[in-house]
């Protein structure tokens, strides 16, 4: 429910969001360590890469098979990434993507306790036993594991049983954290927009819809498709498209369904300052701005949507439709990419969408009771959180993927095209894997960046013209600069990832209030403006037959929890 940051980012980059992005500095100083601790675990580790056996160190092939929690596309079999862990470590991977519902497809294979050797951290999976504890794992054969986490120890365990089931994908920043690029969630905007109307200020709701019908008006169709005034993502578990924006526009940060004020959770979906949102998204509705098949498209539907350039705006997480942006870079249409807008309702209120980098808990990989080889999954998984695996999964292939220039990390012209391009990624990449699993964030051991769009140099040079026009229309260095500098993360920060337990009072309550969302806010948003108030005071008065109190109460206990357990002492 919200939030599901692959990385909410600091000045960001989520080498993502991302990152979203992501130190946790709030976390009572667990992060004051992260630069030397993190320098120790780059070191090549003794214990190898777990596919060797003895003194020889012969290479033994094994097949790890792996569930993705999420569509994608199979890499190719010649992909020289994963052919080359194959030469190195005897490893290959063999993926199933989502196909359908997450949901429905997790219930099938509990039922059946069909699992795969690795699978896609789900609190699901969690509750129905079907991961290992990896502590003692790791500390027996990941030492690079280990000091990667070492500084989010605690934070990693299961507040339940005090086990450790997943290793989160992000969120584990050694040091500083990159500053050009912002994944996390914003009200995005055509860059065109921007610069067809004189590079305004926008600040407010009012000031962003007013661009769009503007442009709209004078823009009925865009490369001969009819114009899309603003898109809205509400599909399975993406749903902070629909839900999550009202939060953000009274200057809290993204703590999923909640706002938390002076370390209380309180819900804000049926809030006076949630209806002002829906009641805008009604008259923008009247207005013929709000896609109608906004509510019955799925995620691919979307993608497809933004990626023919057609989309002027909508409230999402960068991360989550990258892939349309490559899309459109591919294409050359650079105008049509987009500038997060860090959105309020009234210019007294600071904006807060950009956060400091938390550890993405309950997302990651999990080892299931079903692995085959728990030893040699771990210790591959040890073996890739090295360094000279993490430029290899990052930056590629040096000379063949990016150059170095006075031990600079960059790419050329026709390199940095090719990293954008989603055929090309099938072969050269390994982003079903990379995507998932442990990474370093922030930066190398000899100052390189984990990520090529948070390297300054990198980045100014691989700006388009057209950027560089919309940031000098601007006077920023970056699209980031758009966005308030956080202050410390809250210590329990963020709520979106607390555990509800399934099968809890509290998580049924969630279950159900996500249901009534999905019913009522397109049906106000849809609905005439007449009618607003009548579908709106039907959605608070079945809202408020729901155990809110218990989901409140589960929260604000984890809140807590995490506060007594995660601050220094």
């Amino acid at each position: 429910m919200g939030g599901k940051s692959k990385s909410s980012m600091f000045k960001l980059s989520l080498v993502t969001l991302l990152s979203l992005s992501l130190t946790l500095a709030g976390c009572g100083g667990n992060n004051n360590n992260s630069a030397a601790t993190k320098e120790e675990g780059n070191k090549p580790a003794e214990t190898a890469a777990g596919n060797t056996t003895g003194s020889e160190e012969k290479i033994e092939p094994f097949e790890i098979s792996i569930f993705l929690g999420e569509a994608g596309q199979q890499p190719t079999p010649d992909n020289k990434i994963y052919k080359k862990i194959k030469e190195e470590t005897g490893a290959s991977f063999n993926f199933e993507f989502l196909a359908g519902d997450l949901k429905q497809k997790l219930g099938v294979m509990i039922a059946g306790q069909d699992y795969p050797d690795l699978m896609t951290a789900n609190t699901q999976l969690t509750a129905a036993g079907a991961f290992i504890p990896l502590e003692d794992l790791i500390e027996e054969h990941a030492p690079n594991l280990k000091a990667h986490y070492a500084d989010y120890w605690n934070m990693m365990k299961d507040p339940n049983d005090g086990h450790i089931y997943t290793l989160p994908n992000y969120g584990a920043y050694n040091g500083k954290m990159s500053t050009t690029y912002y994944s996390g969630p914003a009200f995005w905007i055509q860059k065109a927009i921007l610069k067809d109307a004189g590079y305004p200020q926008v600040k407010t709701l009012d000031e962003y819809f007013d661009l769009l019908v503007k442009y709209k008006e004078k823009n009925p169709t865009i490369d001969g498709t009819p114009t899309i005034g603003f898109e809205i993502l509400n599909n399975d578990w993406r749903n902070w498209g629909l839900f999550n924006a009202p939060q953000h526009l009274i200057g809290h940060p993204n703590d999923g369904g909640v706002v938390v004020k002076d370390n209380v959770a309180e819900l804000f979906a049926d809030k006076d300052y949630a209806k002002q949102y829906y009641q805008k998204l009604n008259e923008m509705n009247g207005l013929g701005i709000i896609d109608q098949e906004a509510f019955v498209q799925n995620y691919d539907q979307y993608l497809a949507k933004l990626s023919s350039g057609a989309v002027l705006g909508m409230f999402d997480q960068h991360w989550n439709f990258q892939k349309a942006e490559d899309s459109l870079s591919t294409q050359n249409k650079i105008e049509r990419t987009y500038v997060g807008l860090p959105l309020v309702y009234d210019t007294n209120t600071k904006d807060y969408y950009l956060d400091r980098p938390a550890l993405n808990l309950n997302n990651g990989f999990g080892i299931t009771v079903n692995a085959k080889n728990a030893v040699k999954i771990i210790k591959l998984m040890d073996r890739m959180i090295q360094e000279d695996w993490q430029k290899v999964l990052t930056w590629g292939i040096e000379g063949e993927d990016y150059i170095v220039e006075n031990g600079r990390f960059m790419r050329t012209a026709e390199q940095r095209v090719n990293a954008v391009d989603a055929t090309w990624k099938l072969s050269n990449k390994a982003d079903a894997w990379w995507g998932t699993a442990p990474k370093m964030q922030g930066y190398f051991a000899d100052g390189n960046s984990t990520d090529a769009a948070a390297q300054p140099e990198e980045y100014k040079a691989g700006l388009k013209p057209y950027d560089k026009e919309i940031l000098d229309g601007y006077g920023i260095n970056s699209y980031a600069d758009f966005f308030s500098e956080p202050g410390p993360n809250p210590v329990a920060y963020p709520a979106w990832s607390i555990d509800l337990v399934e099968g809890s009072d509290a998580k049924i309550a969630e279950t159900k209030m996500g249901e009534l969302k999905t019913k009522f806010l397109p049906k106000a948003i849809l609905a005439s403006s007449s009618d607003f108030d009548k579908v709106w005071n039907d959605f608070v008065k079945e809202m408020g037959k729901v155990n809110v109190k218990a989901y409140e109460d589960r929260i604000n206990e984890q809140l807590k929890w995490r506060f007594d357990t995660w601050s220094v002492k």
